[in-house]
């Protein structure tokens, strides 16, 4: 295993879900009309998983004997703040932090199976995620997936 290589990926990580902290933070904040409650709610324990994630990868950063990054992936104000736009880029969120946990797999299948364990666990987070959020952006009667 190339530590080196899994120490930059969990950064990535690390950085891609405080980005997931701030991102679902904000949406939370920009929620109005009659469904306000339910769907803030639904934003904030997202806000909070992203948070768990990033603790972890921070713990396994400095087990391996990394530093954790004081970065933070990439914000875009889009100031798209109807709900199915922050669905829409939440949906893209959970995809990339999807691709970003696959490359880690890759990194560590059959060299740590604490890692690689850790790394099976967020991919089936984030496949819920996407697919939650994918029934979310159906009409209602839509059986087909969204995206």
């Amino acid at each position: 295993m190339d530590k080196a290589l899994v120490i930059e990926k969990l950064n990535k990580i690390l950085e891609l879900e405080l980005a997931g902290v701030v991102r679902y933070t904000h949406y939370a904040l920009m929620v109005y009309g009659i469904n306000r409650i339910p769907i803030v709610k639904w934003l904030e324990k997202q806000a909070e998983e992203s948070l768990r994630h990033a603790r972890e990868a921070g713990e396994l950063i400095t087990y391996l004997g990394g530093h954790p990054s004081l970065g933070i992936g990439p914000l875009l104000e889009t100031y798209r703040h109807q709900i199915e736009d922050i669905l829409k880029e939440s949906l893209e969120h959970e995809l990339k932090a999807f691709d970003e946990y696959k490359a880690l797999l890759e990194l560590v299948k059959d060299e740590e199976p604490r890692l690689e364990e850790w790394v099976r666990g967020k991919l089936q987070e984030e496949l819920e995620h996407y697919d939650e959020v994918n029934k979310m952006l159906r009409k209602p009667g839509q059986v087909e997936a969204y995206h």
